[in-house]
């Protein structure tokens, strides 16, 4: 340790930000589980409005069979899975289970169109997932209903 620093660790340039870092990084990872939950809520919603007739048409026609139970996965993962990322309750299950969701997403529906989310690619799901697999190692946070109830997985 030299100086305070240890061997191989970055230095600040203005460290008098080390204060901001550690005193809002629970916030800001707070706030990137709700946002991320909220986005995936909102695309279950849709999902739920439009029936799971008509989410399974979608399952099938991109190879996802059963169709039926793919459809209806993503409808429970989207709405009550997003749901407890947002207010941090199983969030380790449900951050590992919509992030395998994605992958799937990625592999069968996403991968053959290339990078660009604008021509159907993989870049959204990509990003969304490995957030999703993050929150997964990382867990709740101390602001959660994990944190409040003192367990989680």
């Amino acid at each position: 340790m030299t100086n305070g620093t240890a061997a191989g660790e970055t230095k600040l340039l203005w460290p008098s930000l080390g204060n901001f870092y550690s005193q809002f990084f629970e916030i800001a990872y707070a706030l990137l589980r709700v946002v991320i939950g909220y986005i995936l809520f909102m695309h279950g919603w849709v999902k739920v409005h439009a029936g799971a007739g008509a989410v399974a048409g979608g399952m099938a026609k991109n190879g996802l069979e059963p169709a039926s139970l793919f459809a209806y996965a993503a409808m429970f993962l989207e709405t009550v899975g997003a749901a407890c990322l947002i207010v941090g309750l199983f969030t380790r299950f449900f951050g590992a289970a919509l992030a395998i969701e994605m992958a799937i997403a990625f592999a069968v529906v996403h991968l053959p169109k290339g990078f660009s989310a604008g021509q159907g690619g993989f870049e959204y799901v990509l990003l969304i997932g490995i957030v999703l697999f993050v929150i997964a190692i990382r867990g709740g946070g101390p602001y959660s209903v994990d944190r409040l109830i003192g367990k989680e997985l």
